[in-house]
């Protein structure tokens, strides 16, 4: 079981082992994988960011990805994926060959409204592995490379040059990961909405009905429309299901208590709490805590 830290959180930071700031809302970022894993021995210790997003392309080489409560292993080429606020970590092969996005959470935001399909990337952690072939008939190699070039670039049209790489490079990554057999590969543009919007208001007791409000649909329409995705989830297990990952998560990475973990995420009683969350995992918090599921130890 990992170490607790200090009452309510992980280690949070900018860019890994950058002290906490406020990204601008137009925050973009890219460096090789090497750049910040090789100095520490290719291994990225569980950690969140308050409002970045990542996007992992792995070219070549292997490792594990922690994510939340999860360890998943992965081969390149594939994609990684690490939204905002997630806890994650990483141990790569010292053979690893590929870039690291960073987005800012407003960034994420307006260009899953410009083109629904986007959200996809960036509503919920995970792997994806991709073909070799389909990921480079996309052209995602050389548009990461260009995308490199244009952030330290002071040429003329900068900002559109900046623009056309990024586009160019997420809308390949979209297309080979939606070619790929790759978990939610299935899932409808709304779906990946209402993801997104679950991110932000899960723990403030928004009914299904508000967040079908939200999203200007009727919640007959999002039911529909999780239900027709690839887990089959309705709208409230999806939201139990969030719950339940970011319990899991205070109880395993914090020293809160089973009551400060309860009324954080919006329980009024955390006897109701308890109940909820052993219904859900089959085990009370306190024993979840004692001995985490093996993907969490």
């Amino acid at each position: 079981m990992l170490q607790a830290v200090p009452h309510d959180d992980v280690p949070r930071f900018f860019l890994y082992g950058e002290p906490p700031r406020d990204a601008d809302a137009a925050f973009l970022h890219v460096e090789t994988v090497a750049a910040r894993s090789a100095p520490v021995d290719w291994t990225i210790r569980p950690h969140a960011h308050r409002d970045l997003s990542h996007l992992l392309v792995i070219q070549a080489g292997e490792g594990r990805m922690r994510a939340e409560d999860r360890t998943l292993v992965f081969a390149g080429p594939c994609l990684l994926m690490a939204p905002a606020g997630s806890v994650h970590a990483f141990d790569f092969s010292p053979d690893t060959d590929g870039h690291v996005l960073t987005f800012a959470g407003r960034l994420a935001s307006d260009l899953a409204v410009r083109e629904p399909a986007l959200a996809r990337l960036f509503a919920r952690a995970g792997v994806v592995a991709l073909e070799p072939a389909v990921l480079a008939s996309h052209g995602v190699g050389p548009a990461l490379h260009r995308l490199e070039q244009e952030l330290v670039w002071g040429a003329p049209a900068r900002g559109l040059g900046v623009e056309a790489a990024m586009l160019t490079a997420l809308v390949g990554l979209l297309r080979a990961a939606e070619d790929a057999d790759g978990e939610g590969a299935a899932a409808s543009p709304l779906v990946e909405r209402y993801r997104l919007l679950l991110e932000r208001h899960f723990r403030e007791g928004w009914p299904v009905e508000r967040y079908a409000a939200a999203l200007a649909v009727s919640p007959r329409t999002l039911r529909a429309a999780c239900a027709a995705a690839g887990q089959g989830r309705s709208p409230l297990q999806m939201l139990a299901d969030r719950l339940v990952v970011e319990a899991k998560r205070k109880l395993v990475y914090t020293s809160m208590t089973v009551a400060e973990v309860a009324y954080g995420l919006g329980f009024r009683d955390p006897v109701y709490f308890s109940r909820f969350f052993t219904a859900a995992v089959g085990r009370s918090p306190r024993d979840f805590r004692r001995q985490p599921d093996p993907a969490a130890a």
